[in-house]
This record gives structure tokens, sequence and C-alpha cells, in this order.
């Protein structure tokens, strides 16, 4: 098959999840004999015409210009040229900008979206914002030959709302258990002695809970928050909490050094409280971190009873300050290890990306 890959900034990644998810699944895509054609913003870094045999088209982004509505002409632009392509496949990462433009979406193709999360629902957006984006998922729920959700959840509202059955495909993440500690040394940290969690800064992700909740505890670990501190809540955070239990370090997108900083933490925070599977979690799980993640449906379907769940600052800091039955906190990092071997491998999910594709080309 000749597949589209388009919604995202590119490969290789230097943004985010969406961008990680797409490397994985054109690689194995790849490995697997098909003609796979990643759709790359013109400010990614990586300016050759492929990457480990993944085709990538380079399209013009004028997000360094006009900001984030220059998404709108790079989904655009991505569009017109997937026109000309005669793609069997262009899977869509998300809708947002995207879906406004459903009219240009090639009819000689199969559109298949992955609705992503709740976008509308996050708070960082203004209230017109919100507006649109629950408009967008709407032309894309509507007008996409097929849809997958990436969680369980997000399967019952597409179907509650739209009456659109989707095809539940989670994301995966490789299991992790060679640490070597020595990369630690550069960041001047040592095993066990530091909390971690990565995530964009940005409202929904609950960062300002989980500070709030380290320096309320009476333990002297410190905290890790890996993210571009230069969003709007980043900066705030940075001149807020200037307090050594609170280190921001940035953004890290060496996936060796992250997965290293996962093993050796003493516990993992995943504040994330909108959209579905999220892959930062489930490599969390891959690492066999000890985990508290923020309470809600979505991450409750993934880690089910494998994992302390908060939702104020105060239970964050009872959630550090208890005291720890091993042999418990030891089998519920074993049974989310096994959840990541069985259902969230990235094997298992890109058969299930080519099954999919497979299925509705020859339908």
């Amino acid at each position: 098959m000749k597949i589209g890959i388009l919604g995202t900034r590119g490969i290789p990644n230097s943004y985010g999840g969406f961008e990680q998810f797409a490397e994985h699944l054109a690689l194995g895509l790849v490995q697997r004999g098909h003609h796979v054609f990643v759709y790359t913003s013109n400010l990614n870094p990586y300016k050759e015409k492929q990457w480990r045999g993944v085709n990538l088209i380079h399209c013009r982004n004028w997000e360094d210009k006009v900001g984030s509505a220059g998404q709108f002409i790079y989904d655009l632009n991505c569009i017109n040229d997937a026109r000309r392509q005669n793609f069997d496949v262009l899977l869509h990462l998300g809708y947002t900008s995207d879906s406004i433009w459903y009219s240009r979406w090639p009819r000689d193709t199969i559109n298949i979206v992955n609705m992503d999360g709740l976008e509308w629902k996050r708070t960082k957006y203004s209230k017109p914002s919100q507006l649109f984006l629950r408009k967008a998922e709407k032309l894309a729920a509507m007008h996409a030959n097929h849809l997958i959700s990436d969680s369980i959840e997000i399967k019952k509202y597409l179907l509650n709302q739209y009456h659109r059955d989707s095809t539940y495909i989670p994301y995966g993440a490789d299991r992790f258990t060679e640490g070597n500690a020595s990369l630690l040394h550069n960041l001047n940290l040592r095993p066990s002695e530091y909390y971690l969690m990565v995530a964009r800064l940005e409202p929904e992700n609950n960062v300002e809970m989980v500070i709030e909740g380290v320096l309320r505890s009476t333990r002297e670990e410190f905290l890790i928050i890996i993210g571009n501190a230069t969003t709007t809540l980043g900066k705030k955070l940075g001149r807020k909490y200037l307090d050594k239990k609170i280190r921001f370090v940035g953004a890290v997108y060496d996936q060796v050094l992250l997965n290293n900083m996962r093993f050796y933490s003493k516990l993992y925070f995943h504040g994330h409280s909108v959209g579905g599977t999220n892959p930062s979690l489930l490599e969390a799980m891959a690492c066999g971190c000890r985990i508290a993640a923020h309470d809600n449906v979505f991450n409750r379907a993934i880690l089910e009873n494998d994992a302390d769940y908060f939702s104020t600052p105060d239970q964050v800091a009872q959630i550090i300050d208890q005291s720890l039955d091993n042999d418990a906190t030891e089998k519920r990092r074993v049974k989310n290890i096994q959840k990541i071997q069985s259902g969230y491998n990235w094997a298992s999910v890109i058969d299930q990306y080519e099954k999919l594709m497979s299925e509705l080309v020859t339908s």
C-alpha cells in the first residue's frame, strides 16, 4: 500500500506525542513492505527527503511567522499535496485545523482520522477556540471514511456524540529494562532521589497541582519537570516556583535519556486530564515506574487499580508521604508492565493499523 500520514509537525520527532507515534508507525509499516510518506513541517530541523526508509514530504509551515494560525496553512499545504499523490490510505493524526479543509481531502483515497482526545476541553484555549475545536471535531467525525479511537472512553464518546463507530487502537511503548545510571550524572541526578513529570506545560496537565503537592509534602526529594518551559504557563510557573525542590529541565527528546530518567525515578506523576491514551503514561509503565496519576476516566481505563490517584495538591502530598507497602507497589509495577507487553506493545499496534488499512483498501 501507498500510505500517507499527516497532522503532525513531522519526523524525526522534535515536538511531541503524535510525532513520536508517527515515527513508530511509519517505520513499522515500511518494515512490512509498504510505501510510507510522512508530511513534515519545513521548520523540522531534519531536511532530508528520507528517514530510515520513510519518505518525507516537507511542506511550508507559517507558525514561526504568524503563530498557531500558521497550522491552518500548513495543513492545507499538506492536503493539497496529498491530492496529487494517489495514496491508498491517508491517515490524519488528529483533526484541529485539518478538518476544516475536509472538502479538499482526496476523494480517491481512504481518509482515516485518529480522533485523539477531547481537544475542545483544553483550558489553554479561549472560548471561541474551544467552540471552533468542537466544530472541527464534528467535521472530522462526520466526513472521515473511518475513525480510530486511542481510548475505549473516546470510542464510547464518538458513538454517543456522533453515532459513529470507531476502531479502538491504542498507542504503544517499548519495554525498558537496561538502565544506565551514569546517564543521570550530567543532570546531577542519582537514582531514587527525585520525582518525575513529563508533560507539555499546559493547564490541563495539572503541572501546578503536582508542584504544590510536592512542596506541601514532608519528603526531601525534588521534582524534575520535563517539558517546554517557554509556554505561557511554563514561564509563569518558572517565575513562581523558585524552590530547590522544583527543577525545570526543558524539553528532552533523547529517548534513551528519558527512559533512564523514568526508570530511576522514585515516583512518576502523570497529570494529563484530557484525551485518550497518552504515550508518556505508557512509557512510564514500560519503564516500571511507580505511578501517581490524575484521577479521571482516561487514566483509570489504562492503569486500573495499579496506581495512586490524585485530584488536589493535598492528595499529591499524601501520596508522597504515605508509608509504602513494597510488596503491593511491586505488584502494581509488574501488572503495568504486563499491560504493556500484552496490549500496548508497538508490534501489536502496528499490526492493527496495517490490518485495518488493508481491510479498508480491499473492501
